[in-house]
């Protein structure tokens, strides 16, 4: 059976994962309709460019830039080898998106690489959170330019965790996480920009949070944390790769790309903690981190 060009180009825009073309400049030849829910970014905004033109700027789980040297994609050309890896993308809003990807190798009717293929599909939990925002919202438990938990579900998710560590012995972590410098940046770009950045940071926390985690907004640029089930080993690797993909994402404004840090407190509850305990330690962890430079993680 022969389809033609359209057939083709239908299909592939009826795919749920994202898929785009490159050739061997790495520059992009073809984006389908998943790829721009995905990514924020049109067909038109990225076609005829270089994938490493910091468009999705792709990061590892350690924060390392994988676009200006061998990319999966890029190696995949390079060794004609197929690669799946879980990268972080650059979404066009500002926060970075979790995804999967698989590459292969793009060739001529006589099987010469003049380019490479990547297929990417979301790794967040985007439909589970999709279904929090709606049942926080009718309980006015949502803070509405954040889409996170606000103040009130914070102390009530707290007591949860507390109810089931008594019940179970269960151990669970906090974060403290605030923005840093966050007032001067208003102050510079003005709260409509600031705004943007607090959005954006909202969504790399929810969008990258394991399923059983769970982020809310504790007021200003201050959000909280509360991890469960985890060790101290892993909270120190969990909040360190929280703050390594917020310090690699950005929005663009006016033709300048924006960054911020934050600064974290982390601390495992103890058998002796109560929800003010327990948050003020992470609070002055938090500030311990701001006393030593900023942009960086203290447990305690």
């Amino acid at each position: 059976m022969d389809l033609d060009k359209n057939s083709y180009e239908k299909i592939i825009n009826s795919l749920h994962e994202g898929l785009y073309f490159i050739n061997k400049d790495r520059v992009i030849t073809y984006w389908n309709k998943a790829a721009e829910t995905i990514s924020g970014f049109t067909a038109d905004e990225v076609i005829g460019k270089s994938c490493a033109e910091d468009i999705l700027t792709h990061i590892d789980s350690d924060g390392v830039s994988l676009c200006h040297g061998l990319c999966p994609l890029a190696a995949t050309i390079h060794d004609s080898t197929s690669r799946e890896a879980k990268v972080y993308m650059h979404h066009k809003d500002g926060h970075r998106v979790p995804v999967y990807v698989k590459t292969t190798t793009l060739t001529d009717k006589d099987g010469n690489v003049i380019g490479g293929v990547e297929m990417f599909t979301d790794a967040g939990t985007l439909e589970s959170n999709e279904i929090r925002i709606k049942e926080l919202e009718q309980l006015a438990l949502l803070d509405k330019l954040t889409q996170l938990a606000n103040r009130r579900y914070i102390e009530d998710e707290l007591r949860r965790r507390f109810e089931e560590k008594q019940r179970f012995n269960t151990t669970f972590g906090v974060f403290f996480i605030d923005i840093d410098h966050f007032k001067e940046f208003n102050d510079k770009y003005g709260h409509d920009v600031g705004d943007k950045v607090l959005q954006f940071v909202s969504k790399t926390l929810r969008m990258n949070a394991r399923p059983f985690d769970f982020y809310g907004r504790w007021g200003g640029e201050e959000f909280i944390g509360i991890v469960r089930n985890i060790k101290i080993e892993g909270l120190v690797s969990l909040g360190d790769r929280v703050r390594s993909l917020i310090e690699s994402a950005y929005i663009v404004h006016n033709n300048e790309k924006l960054h911020v840090t934050i600064s974290i407190g982390a601390t495992l509850v103890k058998d002796t903690d109560d929800i003010k305990s327990v948050i003020n330690r992470a609070d002055q962890l938090l500030y311990r981190s701001k006393a030593a430079g900023r942009n960086r993680i203290t447990i305690g």
